[in-house]
């Protein structure tokens, strides 16, 4: 029917696929192995001693696929993406200023 978007890309099932996934751990990076500045993420994380989900869209079957539906789903098309019990942080310069402002302590439970 015109008008009417159809997902024979498989997108939807990528939407769902990523939602599922930040649904289902605390903290999940979207990230690519060779990436400096998801290694500063990660590191970050480790730092505070978090358990994080990474995955690693360079190394995904289905990575170029999922990054294009990361984008669509937050606006942001660069690694790392970032979740936080449920909510989209952003890239690594959003979560190390959230980092050092605490924010990204408290939405962890770290502070009150």
């Amino acid at each position: 029917t015109a008008g009417v978007a159809t997902a024979s890309d498989g997108s939807d099932d990528l939407e769902q696929k990523i939602a599922a996934t930040v649904a289902a751990h605390p903290v999940v990076v979207y990230s690519k192995s060779r990436c400096g500045y998801s290694a500063r993420t990660k590191s970050l994380f480790d730092s505070l001693g978090v358990e994080y989900h990474a995955v690693e869209l360079d190394k995904a079957a289905d990575g170029a696929a999922m990054q294009t539906a990361l984008a669509r789903l937050t606006k942001q098309r660069t690694v790392p993406n970032v979740f936080v019990r449920g909510s989209h942080l952003g890239g690594n310069d959003a979560t190390q200023a959230a980092a050092l402002s605490g924010e990204l302590q408290k939405m962890l439970g770290l502070t009150s």
